[in-house]
């Protein structure tokens, strides 16, 4: 079972910390198994907005193994330029430590700051918060600190940007562990909306095309997801959102870039191709299951989007 330990420092900004915390808990209420845990190195705990927590254990006492991960959230800019944060080397090295044994650290914010000081962020493009994406580089030049982009995943070395990517970077690591569709569900779960990297190739259509603030036209993609067997017209779609039929065909292919047929056509060869890994499953069951009228259709739209 995977474990994520969430390192909670002085002066932690809550959102860096709960946002996270809050993707990896709502994937195990949908079944996905992993432990949350919490560490610290310092103790009498207090956020920037003055809410306190209770005693937790230090770092030193974790347990964690290759393939598991650390997020560092972020804190007070001015605790990162004193004294006492840049001493914490033991802390540091650990840090360093988790990196060579292939665990995957990850920070929110500033705390990328932290990961600079472990040196986990040399000759690495990176990210924080843009308010400090000057200070980082200036502070640590051997580092590549880029703008405007969410998170940056190097190999078991990750940084978001401020607050709410943290979120987005959890989803993104949720994806490569149990797959889109669940990240997908986990989302929706959050009443938030994935959004990916924008440097990122895009590969799932139950991700992509979602980077747009339409909460009808996202309406209307969640329904069709859920009921991609049935044949639903666009009056249908445009009444379960109070939309006209040219408005909804409009403002859709404005929000996704591609039109409402083009995505029901997207979502189901995205099933199909799944469905296709299983030897078992006959051309005529994954047919049936996509949603195509026939084992031909459903033929010809693999052959044309292959082409």
């Amino acid at each position: 079972m995977k474990k994520v330990a969430f390192i909670i420092p002085p002066t932690v900004e809550l959102l860096d910390l709960a946002g996270p915390v809050q993707v990896f808990t709502e994937a195990k209420f949908y079944g996905f198994e992993v432990e949350i845990e919490f560490f610290t190195y310092q103790d009498g705990l207090i956020s920037t907005c003055g809410l306190g927590f209770g005693k937790q254990a230090n770092f030193l006492t974790a347990k964690l193994k290759e393939g598991d991960f650390v997020f560092i959230p972020g804190m007070d800019q001015n605790y990162i330029r004193s004294r006492s944060f840049r001493g914490e080397k033991k802390f540091f090295n650990w840090l360093e430590e988790c990196r060579e044994r292939k665990i995957t650290v990850c920070s929110v914010c500033n705390g990328a700051f932290a990961l600079a000081e472990a040196g986990l962020l040399n000759e690495l493009d990176c990210t924080t918060h843009w308010r400090r994406v000057e200070e980082l580089q200036q502070q640590f030049p051997q580092t590549n600190v880029l703008a405007d982009v969410l998170y940056v995943k190097n190999s078991y070395v990750c940084t978001s940007a401020g607050i709410s990517a943290g979120i987005d970077l959890a989803l993104s690591i949720l994806e490569d562990l149990a797959g889109a569709r669940f990240t997908h569900k986990v989302a929706r779960g959050l009443v938030v909306y994935y959004r990916r990297n924008g440097k990122r190739k895009q590969e799932s259509t139950y991700l992509d095309f979602r980077n747009h603030i339409q909460v009808k036209i996202h309406e209307v993609q969640d329904y069709l997801v859920d009921n991609i067997k049935s044949e639903t017209s666009i009056s249908e779609l445009g009444s379960i959102v109070g939309m006209s039929p040219r408005n909804l065909t409009r403002v859709f292919k404005e929000a996704t870039g591609i039109t409402v047929n083009e995505y029901i056509t997207k979502i189901r060869l995205e099933i199909a191709k799944n469905l296709l890994k299983n030897p078992k499953n006959t051309m005529a069951i994954i047919a049936s299951k996509c949603g195509f009228k026939t084992e031909r259709q459903l033929q010809r739209i693999l052959k044309n989007y292959a082409s």
